[in-house]
């Protein structure tokens, strides 16, 4: 049995391969399981509608290359948040996130990643947290139907910036179907904002870490930031996650057209397993 799974997010590959292809790339690299994408746009909220031969053609090919996928980003909701100001709009939400849950029970898949924040592209006030305080209830809800377990991820909007205003959240639900899955390079730029540590941060989530992002970050900067490149301290944060229990992690990266993808597929995977294998004591410090 592995100790831990290394996996990769599927935007770290040309969206123009195959699912065959992304799961098979995975494998090479050496990553453990992939994370699917259900983002905002047309194309990723059309997953949701997949049909019977579809999920049966991504099953087969998880039990073929013997890479499954094990989570799902579902970050749609930055489009149709769970507490926007509009009926319609959260009426949406809703919908996309029964679709997400009922295609994680079809796909095996137990782990959903959900985005932390109320609303997206609009203010933040009390109408849409006690909004998003509904509509998250009945999501959870959902989740326990179907023994999915949600999980939040930590933002870069301040609405839930940190493990410990996510699992206020996780309190206020009380149910083993509500987690929380941090973003290592969000937290980092949090722990700045409030002087604090992302060790100490990622403690105050302690029985309640489901996985965690391995994102690298820079102060102001979330996305794209080359592993080694910015201020994430990553033996910090796999040593302390380590210690709190947590064996499934996710390399978090993006495809970049510029460069040589598969050598970077490769050359992440064996940085983080770097740093994966001394929290678990196997390499020297």
């Amino acid at each position: 049995m592995k100790p831990y799974f290394l996996g990769l997010y599927e935007k770290s590959m040309p969206s123009t391969l195959s699912f065959h292809d992304k799961l098979k790339e995975a494998g090479i690299a050496g990553y453990d399981h992939l994370e699917l994408s259900i983002d905002e746009t047309d194309e990723k909220l059309a997953r949701l509608d997949w049909d019977s031969g579809e999920i049966q053609n991504l099953r087969r090919a998880m039990e073929e290359i013997g890479i499954p996928i094990k989570s799902i980003c579902l970050s749609g909701h930055r489009r149709f948040p769970l507490g926007d100001p509009d009926p319609e709009v959260r009426r949406q939400s809703l919908v996309i996130m029964e679709k997400a849950i009922v295609l994680a029970e079809r796909l095996g898949v137990r782990l959903i990643q959900i985005a932390g924040y109320d609303v997206y592209y609009k203010l933040s006030t009390a109408e849409t947290r006690k909004h998003f305080a509904q509509n998250l209830a009945l999501s959870v809800e959902m989740a326990a139907s179907r023994g999915v377990i949600l999980a939040f991820e930590t933002m870069e909007t301040t609405f839930i910036d940190t493990v410990a205003k996510a699992v206020e959240w996780v309190r206020i639900c009380q149910s083993p179907y509500l987690q929380v899955y941090p973003d290592t390079g969000n937290i980092t730029n949090a722990a700045l904002s409030y002087d604090t540590s992302v060790k100490a941060d990622l403690e105050k989530g302690r029985g309640h870490l489901a996985a965690v992002h391995l994102k690298e970050s820079k102060p102001g900067i979330y996305r794209e930031v080359p592993y080694g490149e910015g201020h994430v301290n990553f033996d910090e944060a796999t040593q302390t996650a380590w210690k709190l229990g947590v064996r499934l992690y996710l390399a978090e990266f993006w495809y970049d057209s510029k460069t040589d993808w598969r050598a970077t597929l490769a050359r992440n995977s064996r940085f983080l397993r770097e740093r994966l294998e001394r929290a678990r004591g196997l390499s020297p410090k």
